[in-house]
């Protein structure tokens, strides 16, 4: 199995080294293709470099590991290649004011994730996954000793699922399902409860993933 991953910057480069790492093929593609066929070298033989369509062509998953204005423009242009592929979707509503300060970049009540998977074609199979961590506790947490940490997902799309549990557990992580579609808004970040803000910086193993889910508000 091959997984492309768009857009290598925090996020993407360390879930390249997590994959490939728990053995999984991959596929790097970016703005910067320096920077994609760099870490490609650094990865060794699992790993390569390639234009985003080529990755997106050559991967049975597509990880889009861009911010959310990205998204809005890049799925568009690359829609007929999706038909088919299971599309993680690590994005959040982040902007910053002028302040520095986090803020939201959505209305209340619409998630990243409604507006990503809209933008999908019907025969796509979307999931929200890979984005309750920052960049440096998705690093540090892989492979956790003597409990795995756990990742959050959510989706409609049983395939998607499947994949996603799958990559998860590759990267070095114990993955828990917060529901659907209509759930994404817990795992993103600001205001989910179940991200790592929304959980007060903490990186929770399964046993607190699964507490928190049924007795957090989307419970």
């Amino acid at each position: 199995m091959t997984t492309a991953i768009v857009g290598v910057g925090n996020i993407g480069a360390v879930l390249a080294r997590n994959l490939v790492a728990g053995g999984e093929s991959v596929v790097l593609a970016g703005k910067g293709a320096a920077r994609a066929a760099a870490i490609a070298d650094e990865l060794g033989p699992r790993a390569r470099a390639a234009s985003v369509e080529d990755a997106i062509t050559d991967a049975d998953t597509v990880v889009f590991a861009v911010w959310l204005d990205a998204m809005r423009e890049l799925i568009p242009q690359v829609a007929p290649l999706l038909e088919d592929k299971v599309v993680i979707d690590p994005s959040n509503p982040i902007a910053f004011d002028e302040k520095g300060q986090m803020v939201r970049s959505l209305p209340e009540g619409e998630s990243a994730g409604s507006v990503a998977a809209a933008l999908l074609p019907k025969k796509a199979h979307y999931v929200k996954a890979f984005g309750t961590l920052a960049a440096e506790a998705l690093a540090a947490s892989a492979n956790r000793t003597p409990r795995r940490a756990a990742l959050f997902y959510a989706t409609d799309d049983e395939g998607a699922a499947a994949t996603a549990e799958r990559l998860i557990r590759t990267a070095g992580f114990e993955p828990v399902k917060a529901g659907g579609l209509a759930d994404v808004g817990r795992i993103e970040s600001p205001g989910g409860d179940l991200d790592q803000y929304g959980s007060g910086g903490e990186v929770v193993d399964l046993d607190q993933a699964a507490a928190a889910v049924h007795g957090g508000a989307g419970g």
